[in-house]
């Protein structure tokens, strides 16, 4: 695991510290080293030939994962763990936790981890309260808690979390999801987190083609404390997944940059469209709300559009929009709300589809 003082990329000792994050994304988690290969091989292999410290891969990694780590704990600034999921990253945390701890989490946020806590809850595993998401002298009340799990922005009303100010409070773990700003745009660990999670499903992978999440955290301990849990889960990635997801991160500054761009454009003309009532935007990303009158009204809308594809999922390179709110676990989210994740399509192209679905 690369951590935030080490400083190196996979396979050597490449000083990083003083390279950008752009820079770190593409450069950080590369063999290094006469022969070596520019990009790191995908290891499609579950064992390893006794006598060194990798016999296993479940428990000990392969060189495709750890190159993977080395990347995303480079920019993150922390000592990183692959996940087969991005839920599986929560999972995870759960595990470190003693039964009956308390656990508290944004009203509105993904949908998969509030259910996952949920159950939990039903169950006994946890004591789990909900708090909305900008009540930060409620989140400082509750700083007593076993885990706060936040996530800025969140899914999918795109309210934005003090992570700061939370965090100096916090008594117990504080967790981060960070899949909507990527660690481009905020390092939760610099405002006082403990643990970052990311779906690499999402931004970090980029082209829609694969399942992995992520999890860096600032104290080793506490690194390996996941790395455990990970193996204990058998929530192990696959060879293919991590190195595509690698692949992606390479580009991820580009792709991020432009779609921002896009998501700005857009999200000033949909201000200013009489036919929506509410456009949610934190000023950055690539992820906008926007809120029509009424459920029948999206989905006409959603119905209406040609090249903008309706699907679930985000942060690829195609723009995907969904009406959130037809989700059991999102059913209190307004149910006129569109969740809009910006592509790389022409802005003019996607403005040209929304205009004409809106009219």
């Amino acid at each position: 695991m690369t951590g935030p003082s080490e400083g190196t990329v996979y396979g050597g000792g490449v000083d990083t510290n003083d390279w950008s994050p752009r820079t770190l994304a593409v450069a950080a988690g590369r063999p290094e080293g006469p022969g070596e290969p520019l990009n790191v091989p995908i290891v499609a292999a579950s064992t390893f030939d006794a006598g060194a410290d990798r016999a296993y891969s479940r428990q000990d990694g392969t060189p495709t994962w750890e190159a993977l780590e080395a990347a995303i704990g480079a920019l993150e600034g922390g000592h990183a763990t692959a996940f087969a999921s991005g839920i599986a990253t929560l999972s995870a945390v759960v595990d470190t936790l003693p039964v009956g701890a308390k656990v508290c989490v944004p009203t509105f946020s993904y949908a998969g981890s509030r259910g996952l806590l949920a159950h939990a809850h039903g169950t006994g595993r946890l004591v789990v309260t909900e708090i909305e998401p900008e009540d930060t002298a409620a989140w400082v009340a509750a700083a007593d808690a076993d885990l706060l799990w936040l996530e800025s922005p969140t899914n999918p009303t795109l309210d934005v979390i003090d992570i700061e100010t939370i965090a100096a409070a916090a008594n117990g773990l504080v967790a981060v999801d960070n899949t909507f700003a990527t660690p481009l745009g905020q390092r939760p660990l610099e405002l006082g987190a403990d643990i970052v999670v990311h779906s690499a499903t999402k931004l970090i992978g980029g082209h829609s083609d694969l399942l992995l999440g992520l999890t860096i955290a600032a104290d080793e301990s506490v690194a390996k404390g996941l790395r455990d849990a990970r193996t204990r889960l058998g929530a192990t990635p696959g060879a293919l997944e991590a190195w595509l997801a690698l692949r992606g991160l390479r580009t991820l500054p580009v792709r991020l940059a432009e779609q921002t761009r896009t998501a700005k454009l857009l999200a000033a003309r949909l201000l200013d469209h009489p036919a929506i009532t509410r456009v949610r935007y934190p000023g950055s990303g690539t992820m906008i709300a926007f809120e029509l009158p009424d459920a029948e009204t999206a989905d006409k809308v959603i119905g209406s559009l040609r090249l903008i594809r309706a699907a679930t999922s985000l942060g690829g390179v195609e723009s995907l929009v969904e009406r959130r709110a037809w989700m059991a676990g999102d059913a209190h989210v307004p149910a006129g709300l569109v969740r809009f994740s910006v592509g790389l399509e022409d802005p003019e192209d996607l403005w040209t589809d929304l205009a004409s679905a809106l009219g």
